[in-house]
């Protein structure tokens, strides 16, 4: 295979990239790394003011970037969010639903039924949202990619993150089963499930060193990961490279779950 073929394999220009929860982390990560691609990519997080700065920073190294500011989880929020990006791109390729929260760290008997349903909305609901509205256009445009940013937690439940543990689960089983019916459409979905990685949203698990150090003791590689780590994965999935992978539930743990 040629450099030049290589290239190709990965090369989105021209792609419609949506990512939600892109403002930081594994989000920014998979944003940045589908843009160096060639793609126009969509940044969407809560708050407009930081994807802007996010969306800025991409055009200043002269990459296609723009943002929408979307709450996850809101009603109606979802369905204008794709309708958004159809009206200023004309289309979507690829999804991203990375946007996630976890507001409760503890047993799952001893979690309210209101944060209960606030983890729900957001991990579950609003990606099976996003997905539903970004079905039709994709389609129309021959084929897609979807990539829903599930846990290792969605495989074997984490201690203290039970609820998030079962959003994730949760997020997996729509992953195969948005995989099975749009096969067909040639849409393909994926799900990812990082391990432990150094980000803002999971610092209360890596920022104390003893903890981090015993943490990473257990790992077959000995280190917790990068954002950037995930992002790899993301493009093969995203661009031609992974044109045959559908309903895959691919971890990026250090071998956390082995």
């Amino acid at each position: 295979m040629t450099q030049e073929h290589l290239q190709q394999r990965f090369d989105l220009t021209d792609k419609v990239a949506l990512i939600t929860g892109a403002s930081k982390g594994i989000g920014e990560a998979i944003a940045r790394a589908f843009a160096e691609a060639g793609a126009h990519v969509i940044l969407s997080s809560r708050k407009q003011a930081a994807v802007d700065a996010v969306a800025e920073s991409f055009r200043a190294d002269g990459l296609k970037a723009s943002a929408i500011a979307a709450k996850m989880g809101s009603d109606d929020e979802a369905g204008r969010l794709i309708d958004e990006v159809v009206a200023a791109h004309g289309g979507l390729d690829i999804l991203v639903n990375n946007a996630a929260t976890n507001p409760v760290f503890g047993p799952a008997v001893r979690t309210s039924l209101t944060i209960f349903d606030k983890i729900m909305k957001v991990n579950v609901r609003a990606p099976f949202e996003l997905c539903q509205k970004a079905y039709p256009v994709m389609r129309e445009r021959g084929g897609g990619s979807v990539i829903n940013i599930s846990s290792v937690g969605g495989i074997s439940p984490e201690a203290g993150l039970g609820v998030y543990s079962m959003s994730k689960a949760s997020l997996i089983s729509l992953t195969k089963v948005l995989a099975k019916e749009w096969g067909g459409d040639q849409i393909r979905v994926n799900a990812i499930c990082p391990g432990l990685i150094q980000t803002k949203f999971s610092k209360a698990l890596w920022q104390n060193d003893a903890q981090r150090e015993a943490f990473e003791s257990q790992l077959p590689l000995g280190r917790i990961a990068q954002p950037d780590e995930v992002a790899s994965l993301a493009l093969m999935l995203a661009s031609p490279a992974g044109g045959y992978c559908t309903g895959g539930v691919y971890t990026v743990d250090g071998g956390f779950t082995v």
